[in-house]
């Protein structure tokens, strides 16, 4: 990278109405699962991000952009690091951070040790302010700038998040998690036509506020009765237009499969269960779908769903292995992106689900590249959220939010990565070591809320 210092400004943290960033800079425009690789990328060796009042006015290459741009202060320059879209995590518990890496058995059985005593805590409004607090530091810091994410029972556990995700501008999607049976008394909604009435009263109240964005949460098929599940699947159709969601876990385990099958013995298929109450549809996100039949992929895709691969949380507790390779079938593929799936998931990292999710390939023998997995993290992850025309790509038009990895955030990866060539084996490199200081900083509608070597690291939006 050529030295332009003219346009540096070190040390300064204000937001100019324009501003640029500048350092290697990747981003992506086709689903390489089915375009020629070549075209679904651009990258920019020396790269400039011009952004404006927090949206992407323009990129390319460094000469070239700032030339287009005589009015653009550089604020920003990296140095070995690529400046890539933020992460996109398509499935994830803000409530299970507290209990992350527990013991695990069996899903059901950790579910019962482990995640409802914990989830029970929310209804206690500062304990969800402290978990909420935690959880955006540690997304934040691993550079995912939108996520898909369960609250539990209690409205205090929605508000607590998408109070937080105001402070930083984040692009969030939660909502009140539906649960008449089958739980502790202390989590479990005392009716099925109070819980939806819950659930509408917060969307009403958090939905296309600023940059928050609702979902429908029923848990999962055993834990809502059939009268809850209707009213879910009304709720959610009601609200499609506005860009409402329904996001609930599908297929994980054997036994969850069983239990599913005891419960709705008039269903074809779990997947049936959601279609017979109205639950598919296009902002429909299913975690998990590990032991999918044929048929269900096809009903998913007619119904336009997506789905979230969670490799971390699928190996720890032992449960089935999502098939890339099924999911994107061309005769009928389905949109997929990455979750961490905390707290089964044992970490917060997009990048490093990436690396559990080459290895989940690789037991049956389907190894997933660089180029596909960070498509997945990023431009993929926002289509299966229906967001691409917002947020996964650094494009004019879409939302500054970004992240930057350090390709040398330890002595021996910087030496590593001297016998790689192209910025995708690097990028392998750093998803498979798995290091928890890769991201040098994280934006959000351009303003720097994360920044690893800053005193401060952390900043709300509105710096209060």
């Amino acid at each position: 990278m050529t030295s332009k210092k003219k346009h540096i400004q070190s040390g300064k943290d204000e937001v100019p109405t324009m501003k640029g960033i500048r350092g290697q800079v990747l981003t992506f425009k086709a689903d390489p699962f089915f375009h020629d690789e070549k075209d679904c990328y651009d990258f920019y060796p020396d790269g400039l991000v011009a952004v404006r009042d927090g949206k992407i006015l323009d990129v390319g290459h460094f000469e070239e952009t700032i030339r287009k741009h005589p009015g653009l202060t550089v604020t920003d320059t990296y140095e070995d690091c690529v400046i890539m879209p933020g992460f996109v995590d398509c499935h994830l518990h803000y409530v299970q951070s507290p209990m992350i890496g527990s013991y695990g058995d069996t899903l059901l059985n950790w579910l019962n040790t482990y995640t409802f005593p914990t989830e029970a805590k929310f209804k206690d409004k500062s304990f969800a302010d402290m978990t909420a607090k935690m959880f955006f530091r540690q997304i934040l810091s691993q550079g995912t700038t939108t996520a898909n994410v369960f609250a539990t029972t209690f409205a205090e556990s929605v508000d607590a998040f998408f109070e937080e995700s105001e402070r930083y501008g984040t692009r969030m999607i939660s909502g009140k998690v539906l649960q008449d049976r089958n739980l502790p008394d202390q989590l479990r909604d005392r009716s099925a036509e109070e819980s939806v009435m819950a659930s509408e009263s917060l969307m009403t109240k958090w939905h296309g506020r600023g940059r928050q964005m609702y979902a429908v949460v029923p848990r999962f098929a055993p834990t809502s009765t059939d009268a809850q599940l209707r009213l879910a699947g009304e709720l959610y159709r009601s609200h499609l237009d506005e860009g409402v969601y329904m996001h609930t876990h599908l297929d994980e385990a054997e036994n969850e499969i069983e239990w599913v099958a005891s419960l709705f013995p008039e269903a074809m298929s779990y997947t049936d269960v959601y279609r017979r109450f109205g639950l598919l549809g296009p902002r429909s996100v299913m975690a998990h779908c590990c032991l999918m039949e044929e048929a269900e992929w096809q009903m998913l895709h007619d119904h336009g769903c997506g789905v979230a691969h969670c490799p971390s949380s699928n190996l720890f507790l032992g449960d089935g292995q999502f098939k890339f390779w099924e999911a994107k079938d061309p005769a009928r593929p389905c949109r997929t992106g990455i979750g961490t799936d905390v707290g089964g998931g044992t970490n917060f990292s997009v990048l490093r689900q990436l690396g559990e999710a080459y290895k989940v390939g690789m037991l049956q023998s389907q190894s997933l590249s660089a180029l596909k997995g960070f498509y997945m993290a990023t431009r993929g992850g926002a289509a299966t959220l229906r967001l691409e025309d917002r947020i996964g790509s650094i494009s004019p038009g879409n939302e500054a939010d970004m992240a930057v990895i350090d390709l040398r955030p330890t002595e021996f990866a910087e030496w590593r990565l001297r016998f790689s060539e192209s910025i995708f084996d690097k990028l392998f490199v750093l998803q498979t070591l798995g290091l928890d200081n890769t991201v040098k900083a994280t934006y959000v509608g351009g303003r720097k809320v994360y920044d690893r070597d800053r005193d401060e690291r952390f900043s709300y939006a509105d710096k209060r």
